[in-house]
């Protein structure tokens, strides 16, 4: 039977160092890896928190510099369109001015009677290829009733060689055009339901419409927006 020796007080003490000095390296070893844990945390979340920051930054920047862009945008659209109303405007104001210089001479067309005579007939004439009636009605200012009359005899003679019917103008002088007209007249057909003004005032206005492509471009240039021509 074996026997339990006693420890004795220094083997006891060597004990309790040896015990002591284990816990202590576990304690230290330990407390090591908790530090290098913390410190990966530590990085990790501050890696983190550092890109959120970036990324908030960048999101705000990008977002002041699209509003800065529109802004810009919308500043230089306003400054471009109100340009081009003042241009178009000035362009407008003129295209009106040369008209209304046109309407102004207008009566002056009216001054050379035998030149004057030659116009009335192939406004009537033009009137009457369109109607093709037989007999036509024609208006025109009191004061150029005679010249009308002039104009009729000739422009009938024509109409007949032209197209071998024969069409009988009438001087309606019961319903004369307005003394303030430029001149021309009024042709009117089918028993007086259709009426074609031929008067200065409305052919200057057609004129106006038709030629006023050819008018801008000449004075202007080209629109250089337009795509498609006629």
């Amino acid at each position: 039977m074996s026997q339990v020796h006693a420890l004795s007080d220094d083997q006891v003490g060597q004990e309790l160092r040896k015990m002591t000095a284990f816990i202590k390296q576990e304690a230290i070893e330990k407390a090591r890896e908790i530090e290098i844990k913390a410190n990966e945390e530590f990085s990790i979340e501050k890696s983190k928190l550092v890109r959120e920051e970036t990324d908030a930054i960048d999101a705000a920047y990008a977002k002041k510099f699209k509003q800065a862009s529109m802004t810009q945008q919308i500043t230089r659209s306003t400054v471009a369109n109100k340009t081009r109303l003042h241009v178009l405007g000035a362009r407008q104001e003129l295209l009106d001015d040369i008209f209304d210089q046109a309407a102004k001479k207008l009566a002056e067309a009216a001054s050379d009677a035998t030149k004057y005579r030659d116009v009335l007939k192939g406004l009537l004439l033009e009137g009457m290829y369109a109607l093709s009636e037989d007999k036509v009605a024609v208006r025109a200012r009191k004061a150029d009733i005679d010249a009308v009359r002039e104009a009729a005899k000739e422009a009938e003679a024509e109409y007949e060689k032209e197209t071998g019917k024969s069409s009988k103008v009438t001087v309606d002088e019961e319903n004369p055009l307005p003394e303030g007209t430029a001149g021309g007249i009024f042709i009117v057909g089918g028993n007086g339901k259709i009426e074609i003004n031929n008067t200065f005032e409305e052919r200057l206005r057609l004129l106006q419409v038709s030629a006023l492509p050819t008018v801008r471009k000449a004075l202007f240039g080209p629109n250089p927006n337009r795509k498609f021509f006629d």
